[in-house]
C-alpha cells in the first residue's frame, strides 16, 4: 500500500512541475502588471506544437528544439504585451480580460490552422525505466522535473540577482515610485510577458513528451494555472510552485486510488479545502 502511495505521489511530482511552471508565468503577469493572461495556455501549447515541428519533421534534438521554441516564445509574449495588453494597460480592467478570451480564441484558432487537429506526442529519447524499491521510476519523468526545477531556478536568479529583475521587483512593489525612480515600465511589461511566455513554452513542451498535445490542452492547462495561482496565493512565486506540485499529486492520487475520470473533481476539491482553511492561499499574505 505506501509503495503504491509513493509511486502514485511520484506520478503526480511530474506533471505537478508542469503545472508549476504554467503557474509562475500567470503567477509574475498577475503578481507585478495585475493582468489575468487567459491566453498563457495556448501560447505555451504553439510553444509545444513548435517543438514538436522541429524534433519530428527537422530533426532536432528534445532540448535544443524547446531552446529555439523558447526563443519563439519569449518573443510572441513581447507581441501581446506591446499589441493586445499596452493599449489597455490605464483602461478598467474587464478590458484586458475580454482581450484575454479573444487572445485565447485567437491561439487556439492558430494552433488548430497551422498544427492540425490531431493529438501529437513530442518524441525524446527518455525511455528507459528503473526500479528503486519496488518503485517505477520512468527516465522522462525525471527530466521533466529536472527541468522544471532548472527553469523555476533561472527566473528566481534572474529576478532576484539582476538588474532588469531589481526593476521588476520595483515595479510590483510599487510602479509609481519605481518610475519615478527611473525604471522604465514598458520595458518591464515586455519584460515579464517574455518571461512568463519562456516558462509556458518549456511547459508546454514538457506536457506534449510526457502526455501530449491536442486542441483544447491549452485551456485546460491554464484552467489548473489558475487554480494553483490562488491555492498556492495571489501573487506568491513560492506558494505557485507548492500549489502545482499538491495539484499534481492530489490528481495523481486520485487517479490512481478512484477513478481517472474524477482526477480533476478530487483535485479541485483539495483546493476547495484548503481555501477553506487559509483563504488567502497555502503561501499567500492575509
Amino acid at each position: 500500500m505506501i509503495t503504491e502511495v509513493l509511486q502514485q505521489v511520484l506520478n503526480g511530482l511530474a506533471i505537478g512541475s508542469v503545472y508549476t511552471l504554467i503557474a509562475v508565468g500567470l503567477t509574475i503577469v498577475f503578481g507585478i502588471l495585475g493582468i489575468a493572461h487567459f491566453a498563457h495556455g495556448s501560447a505555451a501549447m504553439s510553444g509545444g506544437y513548435l517543438t514538436f515541428i522541429l524534433t519530428e519533421r527537422l530533426g532536432l534534438g528534445f532540448f535544443p528544439a524547446m531552446a529555439v521554441a523558447l526563443i519563439a516564445g519569449a518573443a510572441l509574449g513581447v507581441v501581446l504585451e506591446r499589441l493586445a495588453y499596452r493599449p489597455v494597460r490605464d483602461a478598467p480592467q474587464i478590458n484586458a480580460f475580454i482581450i484575454a478570451l479573444g487572445l485565447t480564441m485567437i491561439l487556439e484558432g492558430g494552433n488548430l490552422l497551422l498544427f492540425g487537429p490531431d493529438q501529437v506526442v513530442i518524441p525524446t529519447p527518455y525511455q528507459r525505466v528503473y526500479t528503486v524499491g519496488g518503485l517505477v521510476v520512468a527516465e522522462l519523468r525525471i527530466q521533466v522535473m529536472l527541468t522544471a526545477a532548472l527553469a523555476v531556478a533561472a527566473m528566481a536568479i534572474f529576478v532576484s540577482r539582476t538588474r532588469a529583475g531589481r526593476s521588476i521587483r520595483a515595479v510590483a512593489q510599487n510602479r509609481q515610485a519605481a518610475v519615478l525612480m527611473g525604471v522604465n515600465a514598458d520595458a518591464v511589461a515586455t519584460m515579464v510577458f517574455a518571461l512568463s511566455s519562456a516558462l509556458g513554452v518549456i511547459g508546454g513542451a514538457l506536457v506534449g513528451a510526457l502526455l501530449a498535445i491536442a486542441p483544447g490542452v491549452g485551456e485546460g492547462l491554464v484552467v489548473k494555472g489558475f487554480a494553483v495561482l490562488i491555492l498556492g496565493g495571489l501573487g506568491s512565486i513560492p506558494g505557485a510552485i507548492v500549489g502545482g506540485l499538491v495539484l499534481g499529486v492530489s490528481e495523481a492520487l486520485a487517479a490512481g486510488f478512484i477513478s481517472s475520470a474524477y482526477k480533476d473533481v478530487i483535485a479541485f476539491l483539495v483546493m476547495i479545502g484548503v481555501l477553506l482553511v487559509r483563504p488567502e492561499g497555502l503561501l499567500g499574505k492575509r
